[in-house]
């Protein structure tokens, strides 16, 4: 009986112990994500988890393969790519705090109605969080990990550096990250001198970057840049 004893309150203290190492090891990851976002906040992030996952991808077939990115200023870019993103990815960004809670319920609807995973309800601080930090994986872990950083972005960032970053971190190309390089890639210009319809289809092509840069006049972009267009004079900027 005493060994028993014995046995279970090892047990036990390898379970305290382990549980403490487990929530020591989840906060030191929530303060190495808080410290970038403070760095962040006035510095240009220089590279994102998504641009590193696509560089190894790009590296296994060359390896003197190069990302197209380039860093530029909120007021560098044009405001029409502003308004076809805020219109195309979330029509409620200056609103809501991270979560826009009405057009997740209706990507849940929508989802279900069609029986698969056809929208995600993700606002441009979640997928900011996401491209900055973590991959392109749907696990419950991964999405609670998401939620955490878009709070911190929130609360550290105002919107207006929010959708600056994003701007120049969302993947829009095999190998093309942000605006400016997205501009050059698709158009042979400045981020700055997109006009309307331009920005628009380069939103359009936003959920699907490498499929639409190999298929750029894939059936349906057309229909989403018009309705993209149709959208933008209502769009709010921060």
């Amino acid at each position: 009986m005493r060994r028993l004893l014995a046995l279970f309150h090892g047990v036990a203290r390898c379970l305290k112990w382990g549980a403490l190492l487990v929530v020591g090891v989840f906060l030191a990851a929530q303060l190495w994500f808080m410290g970038w976002i403070f760095w962040w906040k006035h510095n240009p992030p220089q590279e994102t988890s998504f641009m590193r996952l696509r560089l190894d991808e790009l590296r296994e077939k060359d390896p003197a393969a190069r990302l197209r990115w380039q860093w530029m200023p909120y007021d560098e870019i044009s405001t029409q790519l502003k308004r076809a993103l805020i219109a195309a990815e979330d029509a409620r960004f200056v609103d809501h705090e991270g979560f826009d809670w009405r057009g997740i319920q209706l990507a849940i609807e929508k989802n279900q109605e069609k029986g698969r995973f056809v929208a995600g309800g993700s606002t441009i601080s979640q997928q900011l969080a996401k491209n900055l930090f973590l991959n392109p994986g749907r696990s419950v872990l991964r999405k609670g990990q998401e939620a955490l950083i878009t709070l911190m972005l929130e609360a550290v960032w105002d919107k207006k550096r929010i959708l600056e970053v994003y701007l120049n971190a969302i993947e829009w190309g095999n190998g093309v990250f942000g605006a400016e390089a997205a501009a050059r890639h698709y158009y042979q210009t400045s981020a700055a001198r997109l006009s309307a319809p331009q920005a628009a289809r380069m939103a359009a092509m936003v959920p699907n970057p490498r499929y639409y840069d190999r298929h750029r006049n894939a059936r349906g972009l057309r229909g989403k840049t018009d309705i993209i267009l149709k959208r933008m004079p209502v769009a709010q900027l921060p």
